[in-house]
């Protein structure tokens, strides 16, 4: 059996979250600490008792989504004896999820990531100002139609407006993000074109897209400032859906990665046909377990985020 380990991104955060990991197993609770003293604050707090609208919030999401994955992550490792180097061909993370897959494999440190993590959410909420910029997920059409669409939404308004393509998350599942206006009218477009439902999606800011290219600048500066080591295990790079391990590329991918489409898809599909037969889903949710569904059935899907999930992932062969 060969495994690929994936982080899960923004939309997967619930209250609660990491808690039992950490009640049961002292690595969890080490791991929270850490987040936790490298913020300056009890991240951990909001992440078990809420309330949901400060869990929400993109600078509060990103590092805790990163920490409930990191602390299963050690959780299998003592308890489960996981040894990435050994039993994973790949590691992936769906946008702030690849910093989760990074500091997984040893790339980047935990509290570097957490720290980079807190800027990341609060420079890309910062780039445009609330209302201005929209996301929307299209339903039932392919993404080269959808970047038609999102083409012909930006060319339909005001000089300068914006709409592209922000994730590619599964074949008939693309999201666009742009100007509001911009991505109000491509939902009307796709519908035209056959799409089977187009919905705006509630978010605090438009990711992946040009509008918030001054949060790109931010984090060119902070991991200019970090230590980044060759990964233990290839990096599937949301930009370009192909491996990496040079630490430069790697900075500079993730410098890239705020503004580009995230090619989910196309990572799932390469990880496939390079012969992963698994994908170990670690932290919170099942997101990325239900797009592997629709991008490549031959592979399973398992998740790991609660003690019982590391007890039956325990239980399975790692290799």
């Amino acid at each position: 059996m060969s495994s690929a380990f994936v982080f899960p991104g923004q939309g997967s955060q619930a209250v609660g979250m990491g808690r039992g990991l950490a009640d049961n197993f002292a690595v969890a609770r080490d791991v929270f600490e850490e987040v936790d003293a490298a913020l300056g604050e009890k991240l951990s707090a909001i992440m078990w008792d809420g309330p949901i609208e400060t869990l929400t919030l993109t600078a509060n999401t990103q590092p805790a989504l990163m920490a409930a994955s990191l602390a299963a992550l050690r959780v299998l490792e003592s308890e489960a004896g996981l040894d990435l180097a050994r039993d994973a061909a790949f590691v992936a993370g769906h946008s702030l999820g690849e910093y989760s897959a990074l500091a997984a494999a040893g790339s980047l440190s935990i509290a570097d990531t957490a720290r980079l993590l807190r800027l990341r959410g609060t420079a890309m909420q910062a780039a445009t100002p609330v209302g201005t910029g929209a996301m929307a997920a299209i339903l039932g059409l392919d993404f080269d139609k959808v970047a038609a669409v999102a083409s012909e939404a930006a060319q339909g308004g005001e000089f300068g407006e914006v709409c592209d393509v922000a994730n590619d998350n599964a074949p008939g599942q693309v999201v666009v993000s742009g100007h509001a206006a911009a991505v109000e009218r491509a939902c009307e477009i796709a519908k035209r074109e056959g799409a089977s439902r187009a919905i705006l999606l509630t978010v605090s800011a438009p990711f992946h897209c040009s509008l918030i290219a001054p949060a790109a600048d931010a984090m060119r500066e902070a991991l200019s400032r970090v230590a980044v080591h060759a990964p233990k295990v290839k990096l599937i790079a949301n930009v370009t859906a192909a491996p990496v391990t040079d630490p430069e590329e790697i900075r500079a991918l993730l410098v890239k990665q705020v503004t580009s489409t995230v090619r989910w898809r196309e990572s799932v599909a390469f990880m496939a046909g390079e012969g992963v037969t698994r994908l170990v889903e670690v932290g919170t949710g099942k997101v990325l377990s239900g797009l592997t569904k629709r991008i490549a059935r031959q592979v399973a899907s398992i998740n790991v985020g609660t003690p019982e999930e590391v007890a039956a992932f325990a239980a399975t062969p790692t290799a």
